[in-house]
């Protein structure tokens, strides 16, 4: 085992034998230094030995795993690229547990590829087959992919493996907590025995342990932590603790969310249901904010984490769908509505801040009947707060902890909610928004599109109210003595 310390690096990616073109992709995104776990891994990875690689989330473990496979990878333009034994079959397969963690890793892995010409698949549920089993039939090199569309696409013989050389399973703590151990085992059983496989995860479980030893050659075992930090936790992000009443939650995060040097924002909530009635509640306090959550279809989540990176939003209110796919910069505050269920849990929602060395703050919310729960948490993790401060949003300390203007108020500004029922619809992907949207585009006719069905509407409309008072009045004179 390889033991380091957290602390990045003063080489570069080139010391490390990585290509020109790589690096000037990498150059583009800013990074240049390589981080610990990257440092240790590349040496091992660029030479095809099997690895474990182990670091707290947050510090920097996919280009680790992806330099070595895009290095090795031969794109269409590459002179030996016909001496393969399948030209247009993978090259490379990394698997994930979800479909937002894939599709950040897959961005990662394209932005890396930039000038190399390979081509990379993101391959995940809740879409369509029929842009991915158009960019298999059309070849690929490298595919990202979450295990049950991956199955799917196997089963339906459009996705072959026969020609992988290498594979990777990220966050394989995750993957095998979702239950997605017989679907990996599958997959790793369709791919050549002389593959190179590394296995990247935040956590050493048992079951992740005897993974590695059933699929892996000789495999070194690579962990990046400082000797003299003996927590589970990043010690860049700041935790504060407090107990929280639920009925004062919404007042004590409206004041939290105005703290001085705020950033961007995640809210995890437990459920669907909290995690939208939170959004709308922040929502008409005039807050930028966005669920993430299961209830939306996969169109709506991949808008609302657009916007998020992009800034028009800077608060995410999410369930742990989003716990391991977000890898937005700046995002500085987390918020755990609801006290996570376990310490896994806890650790990544947490590391969604204070990645790749930035600082950031994390702050849970314990309700009386959760004081139990939180204690197994802070047992397993030793941070040694077994007791969390009882919290209000009047509470002097909570303006200090997280340096909050003590004559803010519990609005912002105007409400932000100015959806129409039809974008609501859309958002939450609803069958009968679908339904509404086809009955509307039937009755607008062949001329007038939108403006003359409105107005034939209107028209409509008037007319009927016409005949109405006419009928009205004409009863009225039928009654009246005159």
């Amino acid at each position: 085992m390889v033991d380091a310390q957290q602390t990045k690096t003063d080489q570069t990616f080139t010391d490390f034998g990585v290509s020109e073109p790589i690096t000037r992709a990498l150059a583009e995104k800013g990074v240049v230094n390589p981080f610990p776990i990257q440092a240790l891994t590349l040496p091992v990875s660029m030479k095809r030995g099997d690895i474990i690689g182990q670091a707290k989330t947050g510090t920097g473990k996919t280009y680790g795993f992806a330099l070595p496979i895009i290095e090795r990878a031969k794109a269409p333009s590459n002179p030996n690229y016909s001496d393969l034994p399948f030209p247009g079959l993978p090259q490379a397969l990394i698997i994930l547990p979800t479909r937002e963690l894939a599709k950040q890793v897959a961005q990662d892995v394209i932005q890396a590829a930039k000038y190399t010409g390979l081509r990379i698949v993101e391959i995940y549920g809740g879409t369509d087959f029929d842009p991915q089993l158009k960019a298999l039939q059309e070849g690929v090199d490298i595919v990202v992919g979450t295990p049950g569309r991956l199955i799917d696409l196997l089963k339906r013989r459009e996705l072959k493996l026969n020609q992988v050389d290498a594979v990777v399973l990220d966050e394989a703590d995750e993957l095998l907590d979702l239950g997605f151990l017989p679907d990996v085992e599958t997959l790793l059983s369709r791919v050549p025995a002389t593959r190179h496989t590394m296995l990247f995860s935040a956590t050493m479980p048992a079951a992740v342990v005897a993974l590695a030893r059933r699929f892996m050659e000789h495999p070194t075992h690579i962990r990046v932590q400082d000797p003299t930090d003996d927590s589970k936790t990043v010690s860049s992000v700041r935790q504060l603790i407090y107990r929280i009443h639920p009925m004062n939650k919404e007042e004590v995060l409206i004041r939290i969310l105005q703290a001085r040097d705020r950033g961007r924002v995640i809210i995890f909530s437990r459920t669907k249901r909290s995690a939208q009635h939170v959004c709308e509640v922040l929502q008409d306090r005039g807050f930028r904010a966005a669920p993430l959550h299961g209830d939306l279809n996969q169109g709506a989540r991949e808008r609302a984490l657009r916007r998020f990176r992009d800034g028009e939003i800077d608060v995410l209110v999410a369930t742990d769908v989003a716990a391991r796919g977000i890898d937005v910069d700046d995002i500085t505050h987390v918020v755990n509505y609801e006290c996570p269920d376990d310490s896994t849990e806890y650790l990544h929602r947490i590391g969604r801040t204070g990645r790749a060395g930035a600082e950031g703050t994390a702050i849970t919310f314990v309700d009386w009947e959760d004081t139990t729960k939180w204690r197994v948490i802070n047992r397993e993790l030793n941070l040694d707060r077994p007791d969390p401060v009882e919290t209000y949003h009047t509470s002097e300390h909570l303006y200090t902890d997280l340096d909050i203007d003590p004559n803010v108020t519990n609005r912002i500004g105007p409400s932000t909610r100015k959806r129409s029922d039809r974008e609501d619809q859309l958002q939450h992907g609803s069958r009968g928004g679908s339904r509404n949207a086809y009955r509307s585009r039937s009755s607008k006719g062949a001329k007038g599109g939108r403006e003359h069905g409105e107005n034939s509407s209107e028209q409509h409309g008037k007319r009927n109210n016409r005949r109405s008072r006419q009928r009205r009045n004409n009863s009225r004179a039928r009654r009246s003595p005159e």
